[in-house]
């Protein structure tokens, strides 16, 4: 499985899916959520209502997967990332299984190629150098990857595009 680090808008991005950073309601919301239910357009939002329909929120650490809509990706994997609040093992836990479990759908689904951003970093407030051994180490880590051709970690700033290719390139 191939790494790569680079420093764009992830709903330009064309792989086969996107993950979005989402939150519990999977209705959309600010930075990269916002971002990807505006450029998907209603598709997105539709396939989520539906999840919630059946199955109601989606809870911090978990993962759903939707059409990308007029995204350039085929899917989206809507995970919800931990608040920091005063952190801990427990919100370092739950980051690194928004990890695992986009993974896990990514391989339910064929996908072969992923993109992630910066999950929790921006108004959810992890550090982000915590956050980016989080996600790198959990993916490297991660159990059945031979099915997955190549994971994208999609920096948005310059901050957390710098410490993640200084992670990637140890």
């Amino acid at each position: 499985m191939k790494l790569k680090v680079i420093q764009s808008d992830i709903t330009t991005i064309q792989v086969d899916a996107i993950v979005n950073a989402a939150n519990t309601s999977l209705l959309g919301g600010g930075g990269v959520d916002g971002a990807i239910h505006r450029k998907g357009g209603a598709e997105i939002l539709e396939a989520c209502r539906k999840i919630r329909a059946t199955q109601g929120n989606c809870k911090v650490g978990e993962a759903v997967i939707t059409t990308a809509g007029k995204l350039p990706a085929i899917y989206v994997i809507h995970t919800v990332g931990p608040v920091w609040n005063k952190g801990g093992k427990e919100k370092e836990s739950l980051l690194k299984k928004c990890y695992i479990n986009s993974l896990k759908l990514a391989i339910e689904n064929n996908i072969k190629t992923i993109a992630f951003p910066n999950i929790s970093t921006g108004i959810y407030k992890f550090p982000k150098e915590l956050a980016a051994k989080i996600a790198i180490e959990t993916v490297r880590n991660f159990e059945e990857p031979s099915q997955i051709d190549e994971v994208t970690f999609v920096c948005f700033d310059e901050e957390n595009f710098e410490l993640y290719k200084k992670i990637v390139e140890k």
